[in-house]
């Protein structure tokens, strides 16, 4: 009986597949949190970049003001997002290192 090197790694291929989109679904229930404004604005997001959750204290919302509370959330939410796609990036990590090169600007979709 000869083995099938291609077959091997047609199967290997398969249960990385797999195992990417186990980590892809569970990152749908991962959660980061970031704020703006010493806490005053807070953005909760999961880590299919969903924003699920934003917080504003009451200190911060002002009529004669609303471009600070509109900066304030931009900043949240954007740290939020990068936070968001780090802890992404780690999982699917978790599930590639040693199989896919590290080549600078190679972005994998969900990854």
């Amino acid at each position: 009986m000869k083995l099938n090197p291609m077959k091997g790694m047609i199967e290997q291929a398969q249960k990385i597949q797999e195992k990417m989109q186990k980590v892809q679904n569970e990152l749908e229930n991962k959660f980061v949190t970031e704020e703006s404004g010493g806490g005053m604005v807070k953005v909760t997001a999961n880590g299919k970049l969903e924003i699920t959750k934003i917080q504003i204290e009451k200190e911060v919302i002002s009529p004669e003001d609303p471009e600070m509370l509109e900066d304030l959330i931009v900043a949240a939410v954007n740290k939020t997002i990068d936070t968001a796609q780090k802890m992404a990036q780690e999982e699917m990590q978790k599930v590639t290192s040693g199989i896919l090169p590290n080549i600078p600007g190679l972005n994998i979709p969900g990854m």
